[in-house]
């Protein structure tokens, strides 16, 4: 499907007017299509010439202004419309369209759970023209009218609330929309399993497939309660109200995002929908998701963005809103933390690869929708809420927020850009926003910071920030020191705001480091220590004036740059401090400090200035007393995908997977007893890794056989499957065995569990028959997009490298022919689940340098395998090789 380009949608958008949509879609047509029936009422500003944007499997028939066009002249997926004159003007288009199986368009699963099916449209970025056509633009915004006919049985949910229902043919009206953008127009449809309440005089709605009702139903209080806070909220926050007639939230299965802010209707994974046990933070990631997407309802669709390029004016704000509503609104109040060790450090790993970018790119660089589409990634999200965070602690939470409001009053309902957004942030503030959104918006990659901490003349000690890079930075710096009742605590001394000014100008610094330009490596340091002279230190690269803290006494025993978490940086630990947070990181106050902590040692490895193993000691010394959940959760992922899986020698991998099932068994043996919910989180979080990090099949066979770790939890279908796959990797289950589970669990995440497992078994049939699996080119054999991805997740393994390694050769040619045939959605997921990640050698690495050079993979793949590779050097890098 050829991409829009921005000089076309600017064309289009100069010459048009479009006043309203009228679209009847028929889901009665069996399971492969369905018919889309369109009438768009517009108006030309001159005469001229333009096209709609339509990809049918057939176009059965369209007139203009009731002159029938040819069907044959359709060109992909554009209509050509030529000659038309100045004024109004009306298009009727009848098309079959397919069914998605990737979330792209009318994505159609049927459930293996009960055999019932559902239907629901992603119409994200561009993808309006695979449901009706369409002027598939942002900022050529319509009222929408839909009707929509639906099998017996079905449920029918869009934008707004329905008017009229045929009882006889299933035909729901839905209410006019307010003016939209083609890309929020959302319907779906089937046998949904509904809760509904009402607040503040608007219904609510939440919604799930059938299997999955007991499951909603159990946490149907918790979602809505949340729901209904956070639009309360809102509510004090903006000055707008909300601009829909009703709020529905659909959990739908098979989604290829988090969540999608459709107004009136926001869909959501049906992973949301939990029917396994979960820790307390994977709640609070919930709570986040759905304050996230209702911020987009002023934030993205009562203003929308004018051209992609802007995509961070959407997800930046709905994920600084997200995180700070549902703390202020919710009894989840430690967000900040989850941020600080999960999601932030999205923003960082992607703001040091090639691929990087600004938030805000120039126009220019966000050419067409496919290149848009490669920008929805930790910078977007992560990054740009960061710079908020900091915009926000700089300014004022009272200017921000009367800069917001001034923005959503001027173009409520209509579109805007970055310019629009900093000019009214600009009139609430004596601050220079402009050159502040210059040097945090315009430029890539991440500063690091430094302190150095030096004797005062006369006694006493000073200290310096330096920093690698050039944007300005309000911060707090933590001075800690040891308890003397209790040297494994630490108490603080002095919190110090800190000022660090920019850069003149502001520098573009993304990959100019030698730990982030390919084929060179980091000049190892001791934690802490400044770069040397001439490699981008505060005072050698940009001459910004030097703030000296002096202070009598001894020095703090920690001092903790960015503490509290407000600016988006990396941070040094300096020797002296390094050694306090290796023997007491766990005894200082405050999860989100003790994040603060954790992210440095983190930066550290993947700069190659701390050895993997020193991370692995410190986790092994302060996990087992950790008390905060994400903390644990995130410091365990790190330790157990990055560097046991990449950042060592596959020698030392097994060592290093026995420390992680001690601080596991650890954890466990601390937390026996506990019924709190944190307690109880502790455990599962304990529980997950042991299995993962299992190097033998005794333990975790047991608990399969039992049921049950002994202490608790008891093995709901989750961890189950969680056992049984590290089994089939271990070579210690069969083919029988994993059938006997799916028919213990036929639901869809049974059949995603039994794809891993078979993909998983270390045997040669095994392998090839996954392989097929993955890169069919028959359509009619295409997994979906989530079993693509569970057997992907399958497939490689650390322990299987002899056996697998055949196919790293037939990688790359064959996921760019994938990616060629399926689509953006199935590409992303090539490069990302099925890249041979535990192949950390150079011959991969030339493999992948010679596809992007000769290949010519699509541009969403070509971005995946940029990512990887970069990763891959990384790797090497960390290795020493």
């Amino acid at each position: 499907m050829p991409a829009l380009t921005r000089d076309e949608a600017q064309t289009r958008a100069r010459l048009l007017d479009v006043h309203r949509y009228a679209i009847d879609l028929d889901l009665t047509h069996g399971p492969d299509h369905f018919v889309s029936r369109t009438a768009v009422r517009f108006s030309a500003r001159t005469p001229g010439d333009t096209f709609i944007d339509v990809a049918p499997h057939e176009l059965r028939s369209a007139t203009l202004d009731g002159r029938p066009l040819d069907p044959a002249a359709l060109d992909g997926n554009r209509l050509p419309l030529t000659g038309l004159t100045e004024g109004d003007h009306e298009l009727r288009l009848e098309a079959t369209m397919p069914y998605s199986r990737t979330g792209e368009g009318m994505h159609r699963f049927t459930d293996p759970a009960d055999g019932e099916t559902y239907v629901y449209t992603q119409l994200f970025l561009d993808n309006a023209q695979r449901v009706f056509a369409a002027f598939d633009q942002p900022d050529l915004k319509a009222v929408f009218e839909l009707g929509v006919t639906a099998p017996d049985g079905w449920t029918v949910l869009g934008n707004s609330t329905a008017t009229r229902q045929d009882g006889e043919t299933n035909h729901v009206v839905l209410a006019p929309t307010p003016p939209i953008s083609t890309y929020l127009v959302a319907v779906a449809a089937g046998p949904w399993h509904t809760v509904r309440t009402e607040h503040a005089g608007l219904p609510f709605g939440i919604h799930c497939r059938a299997s999955l009702a007991p499951h909603l139903t159990a946490d149907a209080e918790e979602i809505l309660d949340i729901t209904r806070r956070c639009y309360d909220r809102y509510h004090t926050l903006f000055d707008e109200p909300y601009p829909f007639d009703s709020y529905d939230q659909a959990f739908v299965p098979e989604f290829n995002m988090g969540a999608m802010e459709n107004p009136g209707l926001v869909t959501l994974r049906d992973d949301f929908v939990f029917r396994s046990a979960v820790t307390d933070t994977e709640r609070q990631s919930r709570g986040m998701v759905i304050a996230h997407e209702m911020a987009h309802m002023w934030f993205g669709d009562l203003v929308t963005l004018a051209w992609w390029d802007d995509i961070w004016l959407n997800e930046s704000f709905a994920e600084y809103m997200g995180y700070q509503v549902l703390s202020e609104a919710t009894h989840y109040t430690d967000t900040w933390t989850d941020f600080g060790i999960a999601r932030k450090s999205w923003g960082y790993d992607a703001d040091q690869r090639p691929s990087t970018h600004p938030v805000a790119p120039a126009p220019e660089d966000v050419p067409d929708t496919a290149s848009a589409l490669l920008n929805f990634d930790g910078i977007s999200y992560a990054k740009g809420a960061s710079a908020l965070r900091q915009l926000v602690a700089w300014m004022g939470e009272k200017d921000f927020l009367a800069g917001i409001n001034d923005h959503i009053s001027r173009h409520r309902f209509g579109n805007a850009t970055l310019a629009d957004f900093v000019d009214s942030l600009a009139q609430a503030t004596d601050r220079d926003v402009h050159t502040w959104a210059d040097s945090w918006l315009r430029t890539t990659g991440t500063d690091t910071l430094t302190p150095v901490v030096g004797t005062a003349p006369g006694g006493g000690w000073t200290l310096r920030v330096d920093r690698d890079g050039s944007r300005p930075h309000h911060l707090t710096a933590g001075l800690y020191d040891r308890d003397p009742t209790d040297p494994a605590r630490l108490v603080a001394r002095d919190h110090l705001a800190w000022d660090i000014p920019a850069a003149t100008p502001p520098q573009d610094h993304g990959t100019t480091t030698a730990s982030d330009t390919p084929g060179t490596s980091p000049t190892p340091r001791a934690p802490g220590t400044a770069p040397a002279a001439g490699t981008g230190s505060t005072g050698a690269r940009d001459g910004a004036p030097q703030r000296l803290h002096t202070a009598p006494g001894p020095r703090p025993a920690l001092i903790l740059l960015n503490d509290g978490d407000l600016t988006y940086a990396k941070v040094r630990l300096d020797p002296a401090s390094w050694e306090t947070a290796r023997d007491a990181l766990s005894g200082l106050p405050g999860p989100l400090t003790r994040a603060v902590v954790w992210n440095a040692a983190r930066d550290m490895v993947r700069d190659g200035e701390l050895p993997p193993t020193a991370y692995l000691d410190a986790a092994r010394a302060h996990l087992p007393y950790e008390t905060d959940i994400a903390i644990v959760s995130g410091a365990l992922a790190f330790a157990r995908t990055q560097i046991a899986d990449r950042y060592l020698p596959a020698a030392d991998r097994p060592a290093a997977l026995n420390t992680l099932s001690t601080i596991a068994r650890d954890i466990l043996r601390r937390t026996e007893g506990s019924e709190n919910g944190d307690g109880q989180g502790l455990r599962l979080a304990a529980v997950r890794t042991f299995i993962d990090s299992a190097t033998t099949p005794d333990g975790i066979q047991d608990w399969l056989s039992g049921g049950s770790v002994p202490g608790g939890p008891a093995l709901d279908p989750e961890l189950r499957w969680r056992i049984l796959g590290r089994l089939a990797v271990l070579g210690a289950t069969t083919p029988a065995a994993i059938e006997d589970e799916l028919a213990r669990d036929p639901s869809a995440t049974g059949r995603q569990g039994a794809a891993t497992c078979h993909a998983a078994l270390p045997d040669p049939a095994a392998k090839q028959a996954a392989w097929d699996a993955l890169f069919a080119t028959d359509e009619h054999t295409d997994l979906s997009n989530y079993l693509f991805n569970a057997t992907a997740a399958g497939f490689w393994a650390p322990e299987q490298l002899d056996l697998v390694r055949p196919y790293v050769t037939r990688y790359f040619p064959e996921a760019v022919a994938l990616a060629a045939r399926r689509g953006p959605a199935l590409a992303e997921s090539a490069g990302r689940f099925a890249f041979p990640a535990p192949f950390v050698d150079t011959a991969t690495l030339q493999l992948g340098e010679e596809c992007l050079r000769t290949a010519d993979p699509s541009p969403a793949l070509r971005r995946k395998l940029i990512d990887q590779l970069d990763d891959l050097r990384r790797a090497l890098r960390v290795r020493g090789e």
